[in-house]
């Protein structure tokens, strides 16, 4: 989350980017590809936000609760949508994982939020969320290959209905938490 300053202000352009997409996706005509986008946009902006180097901003104490009880809220409401479908459980670790990180830099000293002083977590859960998030952007970018074969008539779509582009926007994400949880 803070690591050196050029690759943090690549990591918020890139998460930023990816929530203005998905903001854009909300005005989507399918409900479902709407909800999916509301808490995407969130992660996103959210991301961006915890990956501002400190040498540009350094947030101030009561900032890093705000962003658990933030992601902590969003993670209720992924559980409540798994009810439905097990493919809101990707929500949960992902917003699992924001409020592990958050947890963890506001219980860390003000002067260890370089990369590598401090504040690491436990071991054994960033692992496993290492773990989870290389799967995860590994197998994304495989469905994100053309398949031989599969070339059809080519249907305008409007933006905020291309899934090519919302899938290439998880990825990116996926790989943004990959970066966050390694500087962690």
């Amino acid at each position: 989350m803070h690591g050196p300053a050029s690759p943090g202000w690549l990591l918020v352009a890139l998460c930023a980017a990816t929530g203005a997409y998905c903001l854009l996706r909300m005005r989507s005509g399918v409900e479902e590809q709407r909800r999916a986008a509301g808490g995407e946009a969130l992660m996103g902006f959210g991301m961006a936000a915890m990956a501002v180097p400190p040498a540009a901003f350094t947030p101030p104490a009561w900032a890093w609760p705000c962003f658990a009880a933030v992601f902590g809220a969003a993670a209720l409401q992924a559980l409540w949508a798994a009810r439905t479908g097990a493919h809101h459980l990707h929500h949960l670790v992902g917003t699992g994982a924001m409020v592990y990180m958050a947890a963890v830099m506001a219980t860390a000293p003000a002067h260890a939020h370089g990369p590598g002083q401090g504040g690491s977590g436990i071991p054994l859960l960033t692992g496993v969320l290492l773990l989870y998030f290389t799967g995860y952007v590994l197998l994304s970018g495989v469905r994100l290959l053309p398949v031989a074969g599969a070339g059809g008539p080519a249907v305008a779509a409007a933006w905020s209905d291309r899934p090519e582009v919302a899938r290439a926007c998880r990825l990116s994400m996926g790989i943004g938490m990959l970066a966050m949880l390694l500087t962690m």
